[in-house]
């Protein structure tokens, strides 16, 4: 029946190889469950239900993968999104969690949409790559201040805005030697490299006495506190367009970007290069976004860490389906997350942060109209601690100085009227 079902003689691939491969996706990427909770919570959340969430919609999100797209994806809260969901919508603007669960739904809805509409493939491909690969590498650097402040390494300063912290605090230690292990069992290939020194670092500040220790397993935390708490009405506010704007183009080109990398990867891509079902795996992965708001979640987005069950063989939806399960298994683990602190976290933050900023290799910095508006894009972002402020300084820059360089047929329309759109927004809002 699996082997009907998920093609798997078409695909050269057994039972055997594709829950091997679901296991080692799951390893990769099980950190999320450790690291989500931990950033929603300090915007209000309830740390045990945004828990349950996070696997909930990872399960919900990469079974439909899995079933209906037959794609060995695997799908969980994006990181980058959720740091943008706490630190720039919610503390940096004001707002509250359950008006920025309603911007993820809008966003969610707003991707489905686009999902079914034939106009997908003609969005993805207006955005220059220049813009999409500054956008990933911007994230990046979001992600690595925010996991440097979370071990104290950097810290706030009244005359320089940033400063180096007490490095030879515990925790700012654990951190560092954390990061260097991390960094050192993902050379060597070791499955859950991320997950095994997140657990490393928590056990040591547990004997050092920085933190206090908690216990492993027991029935999942109640999901009320955030279930189906999304302020929808209060997201559809003027100011809030550009952040559900945010939420929404940060998951469809990362979907886009992820899924096409992976598939390549796993030889999926046909004769002229796209990917078959690509429907199907957006509906997918629009669905998790609304099933994640709806739960408790920021925007549930496909894993690039989903590369490495293909590398160990994966080929069709059953590696999936078998994340699927184990993250559902994952509901048990509840005291083990609440255990882990955040100088934990802090170096699976500063590595994903080191992933996603490689972005800016792939920028033509041989054209000065090309690698400018780059640089702006991913030096906004931290800087100004939004996502959304990135996106717009990045497309009004890049139309701007493509128009003013004469090189006019390199700005699509797309790309004309957001960066008009932007410029409305700032000189209006």
């Amino acid at each position: 029946m699996l082997s009907t079902y998920f093609r798997l003689s078409e695909n050269n691939t057994t039972v055997r190889t594709e829950v091997v491969a679901g296991v080692t996706t799951f390893l990769t990427m099980a950190y999320i469950i450790f690291v989500n909770p931990m950033i929603l919570s300090e915007a209000g959340m309830d740390r045990g239900a945004v828990f349950v969430a996070t696997c909930l919609a990872a399960a919900i999100g990469t079974a439909i993968m899995g079933l209906y797209a037959n794609y060995p994806v695997a799908l969980a809260p994006g990181m980058g999104l959720n740091a943008y969901f706490t630190y720039g919508v919610v503390q940096g603007l004001g707002h509250s969690w359950q008006v920025a669960l309603g911007a993820v739904f809008i966003s969610g809805v707003l991707f489905l949409i686009l999902s079914i509409l034939p106009v997908r493939e003609y969005i993805i491909n207006s955005i220059p790559r220049t813009l999409k690969m500054a956008i990933s590498a911007g994230i990046g650097l979001f992600l690595g201040i925010i996991a440097l402040r979370n071990a104290g390494i950097v810290v706030d300063h009244p005359a320089t805005l940033v400063t180096l912290g007490d490095v030879t605090a515990p925790a700012a230690m654990l951190a560092i030697a954390g990061f260097a292990v991390m960094v050192a069992l993902d050379y060597h290939r070791v499955p859950g490299a991320l997950i095994i020194a997140i657990l490393l670092v928590t056990g040591a500040g547990i004997l050092l006495g920085v933190s206090e220790p908690g216990g492993i397993f027991s029935l999942p935390p109640s999901l009320a506190p955030t279930f189906l708490q999304m302020d929808i009405a209060g997201a559809f506010e003027v100011g809030l367009v550009t952040i559900v704007f945010a939420f929404l183009f940060v998951d469809l080109f990362d979907t886009a970007g992820t899924l096409v990398g992976v598939a390549h990867r796993a030889g999926m891509l046909d004769e002229a290069g796209r990917l078959p079902r690509v429907g199907r795996a957006l509906f997918a992965d629009s669905t998790a976004t609304l099933a994640g708001a709806a739960l408790g979640t920021s925007t549930t987005t496909s894993y690039i860490e989903s590369a490495a069950g293909i590398k160990a063989g994966g080929r069709t939806g059953l590696t999936a389906v078998v994340v699927a399960l184990l993250f559902l298994c994952a509901l048990f683990l509840s005291p083990l997350a609440g255990t882990v602190p955040a100088y934990a976290t802090a170096p699976a933050l500063l590595f994903v942060a080191c992933l996603m900023t490689r972005g800016l290799t792939e920028v033509d910095w041989e054209d000065v109209t090309e690698y400018t508006p780059a640089v702006v894009t991913a030096l906004t972002m931290p800087l100004t601690f939004s996502i959304a402020n990135g996106i717009a300084f990045g497309f009004i820059t890049y139309a701007a100085i493509k128009l003013l360089s004469g090189r006019v047929r390199d700005v699509s329309p797309a790309v004309l009227i957001l960066a008009i759109a932007f410029i409305i927004k700032f000189a209006v809002l």
